[in-house]
């Protein structure tokens, strides 16, 4: 296999997750696979849970468990490694997600999601948006689920179109994307009062490519830089910790949805749709530490 890839031959992969033996897991959104996969250190597949949705963001807690953002079922779903299902939750006391897209756990041990606004039926037909989607309704939430009681605690902001990537830095502050105008927000979650948004950076580049483009998924690395894969655009675009665009790091293919550092080096690796593949490229630094709470499951 060529080194630029960890692997290959996967359907539309999504939401990385680096583990300690150099595996790796990831999501297959595509209408023929819509699984979780796990990928041994030289790349071979096998499949964890089949879902029968689109699984898109993965998270990992402290006990091994994986909590799956699923797009199309409009719910996030815990399984073992396994692929037993543990938990379900689909909405809160104003009604069902929409389109669950990435998570993050916090310090807090709580776990942080993004939902684009939209059922999937309204914007998108495979992995192509419908005509028009930039005109559409979008009401993207960010919402707080408490893990161990299996329900959503609180949802503090809405009206985002098309929320995106998820990520907290080192100071604890929750940054999410949204995919159409290119923007990224900081929250103080833990700050007094209610979290507000508040506008952080753009990753988009001016270009005259048809059809969309945006920021997807997004990781912090140890030099306090946020790494951002910016759907359509072939790169990673760089922030510095003011927003300010420090680098691009160029892709072999041109729909990178999601990144991970790996655990073993300096190394980033990126879930590719277009070319169906795990990417791997250097990394600066290592990646901030994830935080894997234990819950008790």
């Amino acid at each position: 296999m060529d080194d630029r890839f960890f692997a290959t031959g996967i359907e539309a992969p999504e939401g990385p997750i680096a583990l300690p033996d150099g595996s790796m897991y990831v999501t297959e959104m595509s209408a023929a696979t819509s699984c979780v996969t796990r990928l041994d250190p030289a790349g071979r597949a096998s499949v964890v849970k089949k879902t029968g949705g689109r699984p898109n963001g993965l998270a990992l807690d402290g006990d091994g468990m994986i909590w799956i953002a699923e797009a199309l079922l409009r719910a996030v779903i815990c399984i073992d490694p396994e692929g037993r299902e543990v938990l379900r939750v689909e909405g809160d006391a104003e009604g069902r997600f929409l389109f669950p897209n990435d998570l993050a756990f916090g310090p807090d041990g709580h776990l942080y999601m993004t939902d684009t606004g939209l059922a999937a039926e309204d914007f998108i037909s495979g992995q192509d948006f419908v005509p028009g989607f930039m005109d559409l309704p979008w009401d993207g939430k960010i919402y707080e689920i408490d893990p161990r009681a299996g329900r959503v605690v609180r949802r503090f902001d809405r009206g985002i179109r098309f929320t995106n990537g998820i990520a907290f830095d080192a100071s604890h502050r929750l940054y999410a994307n949204a995919s159409l105008p290119g923007d990224v927000y900081r929250y103080e979650v833990f700050g007094p009062g209610e979290p507000r948004r508040e506008p952080f950076g753009n990753v988009l580049q001016p270009d005259d490519r048809p059809g969309f483009k945006g920021p997807d998924g997004m990781a912090f690395g140890e030099d306090g830089r946020l790494y951002c894969t910016v759907y359509g655009q072939r790169n990673i675009t760089v922030l510095d910790g003011d927003g300010r665009l420090a680098e691009r790091l160029t892709l072999q293919g041109s729909d990178p949805t999601n990144i991970a550092f790996s655990l073993q080096a300096r190394e980033i690796l990126v879930t590719e749709v277009s070319v169906g593949a795990v990417e791997r490229l250097a990394a600066p630094c290592r990646g901030l530490p994830l935080h894997y709470p234990k819950l008790g499951r």
